[in-house]
């Protein structure tokens, strides 16, 4: 069954496109592109199925020239040899514009996009373009290959993000829990009327130390708003900051198991 019936009976979502390109109009004929994520060259055409008999179903495409580039593993191979174990496997279909799936896969190659499918959709006007119609396809491909990578390196800087968030907020808790030590040390080894006021500063500093400590450490960042922005400059200076703050509060957290270290 080519339409929404089959793809509804299945228990994976239909595939959606990661971008979708501006329309290209010239002489009555419209080019419009999409890039779908693709970890395989079968799912790649599984993709370009749905796009062509369920998405423009109700308005076939001339044309759906599409083009794949999925990072696989070699024959015999299991991943754990490393990175030599897999091979990129690509492929087109011009779908009855000659030369056209090539010239795709020639912009995925030159965008570096990999494990991905970009379809061009035509939709012939009428009248004979010529050599700009691959301009025109070359055009809206790599707009979606562009887009399909800064969406990649978003993806990648927020799960670095993610990872650092959980290590500060693991060295900021241990941070809270030895200040907390040495308080409770300092308190022991005065007076008492000493150790009350520096128990009583001691608790201060700690309570001042270890409640956004404490905060930080339940309420994790939303990049929300940074994912759909777009904006990997930004990313990177967060993981930047994140790095930076994790350097400082490691070297207080040296100078504070020396301090509980001392007699």
């Amino acid at each position: 069954m080519s339409n929404l019936d089959s793809f509804v009976k299945s228990s994976r979502p239909p595939p959606k496109p990661l971008a979708t390109s501006q329309e290209v109009r010239d002489r009555g004929s419209i080019f419009v592109a999409n890039v779908f994520s693709a970890t395989s060259p079968d799912e790649a055409r599984k993709a370009v199925h749905h796009l062509k008999h369920v998405a423009h179903g109700h308005r076939p495409a001339t044309h759906e020239i599409a083009a794949w580039r999925c990072m696989v593993l070699k024959p015999g191979k299991t991943g754990l040899g490393g990175p030599d174990d897999f091979e990129v496997v690509s492929g087109y279909d011009d779908d009855g514009e000659k030369y056209a799936g090539g010239r795709v896969l020639k912009v995925m190659q030159a965008e570096g996009v990999i494990d991905a499918v970009v379809v061009v959709s035509r939709w012939y006007g009428g009248e004979m373009l010529g050599p700009v119609r691959f301009e025109h396809i070359e055009l809206c491909a790599r707009e979606v290959c562009r887009t399909f990578r800064l969406k990649d390196d978003m993806a990648t800087s927020i799960a670095t993000l993610a990872s650092l968030d959980d290590i500060l907020a693991c060295l900021r808790a241990e941070l809270a829990s030895i200040t907390a030590a040495n308080a409770e040390a300092t308190e022991a080894n005065g007076s008492a009327e000493t150790a009350g006021s520096a128990s009583a500063a001691s608790e201060g500093d700690a309570s001042r130390s270890a409640t956004p400590m404490v905060r930080s450490a339940k309420s994790r960042p939303n990049y929300t708003a940074l994912e759909e922005s777009l904006d990997v400059a930004k990313a990177k200076r967060l993981i930047t900051a994140r790095e930076n703050s994790i350097k400082s509060v490691k070297l207080a957290l040296q100078k504070a198991r020396a301090r509980l270290a001392e007699p």
